[in-house]
């Protein structure tokens, strides 16, 4: 069952939000694959087949020469925050101290040309809250995502760090030495095949676990359009806190900052800042919250009628971009029905959002 579920989720078009929907549809991996020719005609997609056994088979040796392990949705040591995700991972190569990711942690991400005050600031945060028991997360980039993780491996802490690659493809490259040492005293974790080169649309996709496996995320340094911000919604719309230190108003990497500020997240002046805000967002008797379980189940469309949808979308885009709105008059949806499908099909990059609420067609 586990290779059918890693056959599920490296099968052309299967991205996370569908392979969960294709378990539910279908009750298991295997029944999926069987189904999974069918979905692909109605969507107009003729002689698909699923990923073949050999590759799989190839991706488990290599990954296994690594000293990685493959967690698989639902297992007992799959990390319990992100169960109740509707785009949760649904495999993991873990290499490292699996335990990790299931301590409560708190994400620290921000600005990759980041100021010599913003490092300073993320050593501090990081080195804090790794001292108060808690797991600092982070995306592996330059600058802030770097200065938190080599900070909590000086202290002797937990840190996760989640690589946009294969598990053993670390970028940028000089980060190397510092994920050897993450692998060593903490944990390294991937949702790609070992070797994957990472590529522009999987940086959104590590962001969005980034998030979900903190109870908070904190922006250190963030201009107003970047990655940074992506990981904030993300945590938005997972539920999780959202804190930003401030800035600034004439340095360009705090505008992001200021903005979610603007907007209501948490000031952040130092770890104690952080810390008050778990305590006062906690249940009664914890010291932190604890991930929510999954509420009731919100029906979702049988996935053949997913599949004609973004068969419908990908044919009226191109690569002149239109706008939303104009795709929400042409197919005769909501905005409702429309915006999960649109976020499906940008996570998978086949399609890319501009400027200006357009879109346009990756092909």
């Amino acid at each position: 069952m586990r290779l059918d579920c890693l056959r599920l989720a490296r099968s052309r078009r299967v991205g996370a939000t569908t392979w969960h929907r294709l378990i539910g549809e279908h009750g298991d991996a295997r029944a999926a694959l069987a189904a999974l020719p069918a979905i692909a005609a109605a969507a107009g997609v003729e002689g698909y087949e699923p990923c073949p056994e050999g590759v799989v088979q190839a991706e488990m040796k290599r990954g296994n020469s690594l000293g990685a392990r493959l967690l698989v949705h639902g297992e007992a040591d799959y990390p319990r925050a992100l169960l109740d995700l509707p785009d949760a991972p649904p495999v993991l190569w873990v290499l490292g101290d699996v335990s990790l990711l299931n301590r409560p942690g708190v994400a620290l991400v921000g600005a990759r040309n980041a100021s010599s005050l913003g490092v300073r600031m993320a050593r501090r945060l990081a080195q804090g809250l790794a001292g108060a028991g808690l797991a600092v997360i982070s995306g592996m980039a330059r600058g802030i995502d770097a200065a938190a993780h080599a900070a909590v491996v000086e202290a002797g802490g937990a840190t996760i760090a989640v690589l946009a690659g294969g598990i053993d493809v670390v970028y940028p490259p000089e980060n190397d030495a510092l994920a050897r040492e993450i692998a060593d005293k903490g944990c390294l974790i991937s949702e790609h095949p070992p070797g994957l080169e990472p590529q522009a649309r999987h940086f959104p996709l590590r962001n969005r676990i980034v998030a979900g496996l903190s109870r908070a995320v904190v922006v250190v340094e963030a201009a107003a359009k970047s990655g940074s911000l992506i990981t904030a919604k993300a945590g938005l719309d997972y539920g999780r806190e959202v804190m930003a230190v401030p800035g600034h108003p004439f340095d360009a990497r705090a505008s992001g900052c200021n903005m979610l500020l603007r907007d209501g997240a948490v000031l952040v002046r130092g770890p104690q800042d952080v810390l008050e805000a778990l305590v006062a967002s906690a249940h009664p008797g914890t010291e932190v919250r604890e991930p929510s379980l999954p509420g009731p189940e919100v029906p979702q469309p049988p996935l053949k009628e997913v599949a004609l949808l973004h068969s419908m979308i990908l044919s009226r885009l191109g690569p002149s971009p239109i706008a939303e709105d104009q795709l929400v008059r042409d197919l005769n949806l909501s905005p409702a029905q429309l915006a999960p499908e649109l976020l499906s099909l940008e996570l998978e990059g086949r399609i890319v959002r501009q400027p200006g609420g357009l879109l346009a067609r990756v092909d």
